[in-house]
């Protein structure tokens, strides 16, 4: 009997159960309000990446001169943003294409649940009930606004806002030194804009390793970035172009724009949960068990909403695998997802990625590790490319030789993540990559030599 699919969100988790729940043969009808590719997806991830490709590209001219050349780079924002909504289309369409050539019926509107097994949907031309027999939730999240950021959609804005820019600012404050604070704050002042980063913690990227967040608080001092840690913003206010940012130590920033990056939250409200029997965290976070079932036993929660990693690339994950959940595929061979083991990188530049367990971590549980770390100024394709900066890091379990984690600052991190997530996914060992015959030159050289 074919099974009737109904999603809630057309984002990387919506759009991955979709496609692959047709091909499985399921009867697939997704709903989306904004965007098919995800608003998260198309409105933040994509743009931000564009321009943090668009600021490398400058930086690396700027370094030309080190390889015996002499170049000048000009900003072009309006090209810029051309070439970021261009992005942002071809990639919306190529997804639109993929859902309909697989026969997913695609519903533009707002879903409310009516009940367990039906959701109403009004959209422009479109209000009517759609019965299923199974339900994801994928909505996603939106950015966090403290009711002390008075935002004017000019000079305070939150991340989705901010791209492409109508202008590059003069003096840019971002609140928040998170990933996406870094990465904000990394691709405005390759723009050429003063940045002004406030720090709540004693670090920017609190939750990484102190050693990775060191090297990427060298780059942005070497930038002329104002970094005020262990300040935490508590009010912003706007006299004519100048945006006030004051902190709880008494501290202020004067800039031109201010940039909240402090979170999101997720997109459950006004979705009638309460109707389907969902009960959510505080958080508003739906909870999910491992074949992220909520406590309905046909509803499914993926992506932001879940309150797991917040990663397209997890969210895309939990897609397929709910897919192959739902039809039935699980009743082979089918691994659980393990969040701890998910990659991640952060583009800044350097870029920084991590994956598996952190040595802060294991030391703080007191669990024993060996660790071995690898600099990029001995790595000769590094020197080639002029740019020596950050090192690779390997954890693995000094018994058994297991691959328990790392992390790589540098060129091409989040790249060359992928071979630490392999082994760390697989179990394997650190014999495994140091005995793999690897190119010459090529950063991921590296690598072998962190696992020797």
């Amino acid at each position: 009997m074919t099974r009737r699919f109904l999603i809630i969100g057309g984002g990387p988790a919506g759009n991955t159960a979709a496609t692959v729940a047709a091909t499985l043969g399921a009867e697939v009808t997704l709903i989306e309000r904004d965007l098919i590719g995800g608003a998260a997806h198309l409105l933040d991830c994509v743009p931000s990446k564009a321009m943090i490709a668009t600021g490398a590209e400058l930086a690396n001219l700027r370094r030309a001169h080190t390889m015996g050349l002499r170049a000048e780079g000009q900003l072009d924002a309006t090209a810029v943003r051309e070439r970021v909504a261009g992005i942002e289309e071809r990639l919306h369409a190529s997804v639109q294409n993929l859902l309909e050539s697989q026969g997913v019926r695609l519903l533009a509107g707002t879903a409310t649940f009516v009940d367990p097994h039906s959701v109403r949907v009004v959209g422009p031309g479109v209000d009517e009930v759609v019965d299923a027999d199974v339900i994801l939730v994928a909505t996603g999240s939106r950015p966090r606004i403290p009711e002390w950021a008075p935002l004017d959609g000019d000079r305070v804005l939150t991340t989705r806002e901010s791209y492409p820019p109508p202008q590059i600012p003069e003096h840019l404050c971002v609140i928040g030194s998170g990933v996406t604070g870094v990465e904000f704050t990394h691709m405005f002042s390759a723009l050429g804009s003063e940045v002004s980063l406030v720090v709540s913690r004693q670090q920017v990227l609190p939750l990484k390793d102190p050693e990775v967040a060191a090297v990427l608080e060298d780059e942005f001092l070497n930038r002329g970035v104002h970094l005020l840690k262990g300040a935490r913003a508590t009010n912003i206010g706007r006299e004519g172009d100048t945006v006030r940012v004051e902190c709880n130590d008494g501290r202020r920033v004067d800039a031109s724009h201010v940039i909240l990056a402090i979170g999101s939250i997720p997109n459950t409200d006004g979705l009638g949960l309460e109707a389907a029997g969902l009960v959510c965290t505080d958080g508003g976070y739906i909870p999910i068990n491992h074949n992220c079932l909520t406590d309905v036993p046909h509803i499914y929660a993926a992506g932001d909403v879940s309150g797991k990693l917040p990663l397209s690339s997890v969210a895309s994950m939990q897609g397929r695998k709910i897919a192959e959940h739902l039809m039935g595929e699980h009743s082979r061979q089918h691994r659980h997802l393990d969040y701890e083991k998910a990659a991640s990188a952060i583009f800044t530049e350097p870029e920084v990625a991590d994956v598996g367990l952190a040595e802060a971590d294991a030391f703080a549980s007191g669990r024993k590790i060996r660790v071995t770390k690898v600099p990029f100024a001995t790595n000769a394709q590094a020197l080639i490319k002029g740019d020596p900066r950050g090192f690779v890091k390997v954890i693995s379990d000094p018994a058994t030789g297991e691959v328990l984690g790392g992390s790589i600052v540098g060129r091409g991190a989040a790249e060359l993540i992928s071979v630490i997530a392999v082994a760390v996914t697989n179990n394997l060992k650190v014999a495994d990559i140091a005995d793999s015959l690897l190119v010459h030159p090529a950063m991921a050289e590296s690598l072998a030599e962190a696992a020797s």
